[in-house]
């Protein structure tokens, strides 16, 4: 893997590769960064930098040689992962899984690309409710991994994802591992959550903070690697807060929300013509949805709501809509103010709560909509 496919952290990449030619690089890094900005695809470009023989002129990965071709398909024999599992299916409740027993799985993760999130790899390990962890078990497969030559006899790099996920005994071994590590072994620790590392680990590693990735190198790549209109890719970009993943989500959920867009206008036209059996079929219509659906239906229907508040302020760099949210809100915005943004945020919020705690929905739909018929008459004196 090259650092031209991590999308932006152009500076970040410069500093890294500044730590190899100067020759102070590390022995433990911890990538730390908000959610989605790409610090596994770092890592895993590093990793390849590292392990690659021969760079190109613009000092990337050369992808041609013997260790790139192998990390095409990350079976590079210097190159260690280590991430949260489970217990296989089958095994005994004494048994302490490793992540050697997901290898299959954990490649095939990575062959749909170097960004995802932990909520799929459960999914890909098949679990929703089990605890994924790094066991202590886990500390000894790498203490042993490392302590054998390199076969290629240049880097050994332990790849850690989500170190916080280390038990106590885990994280104490891996701990002094850090503080005297095998010969010519590098750390490299991908965290969500830095600081529930223990301090120790921390501080024997170096912090490399990443920011979120800029919105015109989302922009671009929405464009050049999904094929989307500059437009669209625009639009996308700004409401996915420096995230590739959420700028992913969003393309995903664009056809639900382009119904929840469609729930909104209707319920909206209901109410304020005061249209009771409209407003009965609405939410008759709506409470056929599941119930994680209608919480969604719900967080959406607020963002419009912020959005409608905001766009009366006239300031377009401070919204972040489609276009066909924003052909609404022209019309839309004038009726949310000062007098009732506060009630109507409220009652969504309220309603939320109600769904989650299996309240009937059409009575909850029904409600919000006949309120919401009272607040929209609210204007400013």
């Amino acid at each position: 893997m090259r650092f031209d496919e991590v999308i932006g952290h152009d500076d970040a990449k410069e500093r890294l590769k500044a730590m190899v030619a100067e020759g102070h690089l590390p022995h433990a890094l911890l990538f730390c960064g908000p959610k989605g900005c790409g610090k596994m695809a770092l890592a895993m470009a590093f990793a390849s930098y590292l392990l690659c023989q021969s760079h190109t002129a613009d000092d990337d990965s050369c992808g041609k040689c013997l260790q790139c071709a192998m990390l095409r398909k990350w079976a590079h024999p210097d190159l260690h992962f280590t991430y949260p599992t489970i217990k296989p299916p089958g095994s005994s409740s004494d048994y302490k899984p490793v992540s050697d027993d997901f290898a299959r799985e954990w490649h095939e993760l990575l062959a749909d690309g170097p960004y995802f999130t932990l909520e799929q790899w459960l999914e890909r390990i098949g679990t929703v409710n089990q605890q994924a962890i790094i066991t202590v078990k886990e500390s000894d497969e790498i203490s042993h991994k490392l302590s054998i030559k390199s076969s290629q006899g240049g880097y050994k790099i332990s790849l850690i994802w989500l170190p916080e996920r280390m038990n106590a005994e885990s994280a104490n071994k891996l701990l002094k591992l850090i503080e005297e590590p095998p010969s010519h072994t590098v750390f490299l620790l991908v965290s969500e959550a830095p600081d529930m590392l223990l301090e120790t680990i921390r501080s024997r590693t170096q912090r490399f903070e990443l920011r979120r990735i800029d919105t015109a190198s989302i922009e671009q790549a929405l464009v050049s690697r999904r094929g989307i209109d500059t437009e669209a890719a625009h639009r996308i970009a700004r409401i996915s807060d420096g995230s590739w993943m959420q700028a992913l989500d969003a393309l995903d959920a664009e056809s639900e929300n382009n119904q929840f867009l469609a729930d909104f206008i209707q319920m909206n036209r209901m109410s304020f013509t005061r249209n009771v059996r409209g407003m009965t079929d609405w939410a008759l219509m709506v409470s056929g949805y599941g119930r994680e659906k209608q919480k969604r239906m719900l967080a959406y229907f607020l963002r419009m709501l912020r959005e409608s508040f905001v766009y009366n302020f006239h300031l377009p760099d401070l919204t972040y809509m489609t276009m066909e949210e924003e052909q609404f809100v022209k019309r839309y915005a004038r009726f949310v103010n000062e007098t009732n943004i506060i009630d109507l945020s409220e009652l969504m919020t309220t309603a939320q709560y109600d769904i989650g705690r299996n309240a009937n929905p059409k009575i909850v739909f029904f409600d919000v909509a006949l309120q919401v018929t009272v607040l929209l008459k609210r204007t400013p004196q």
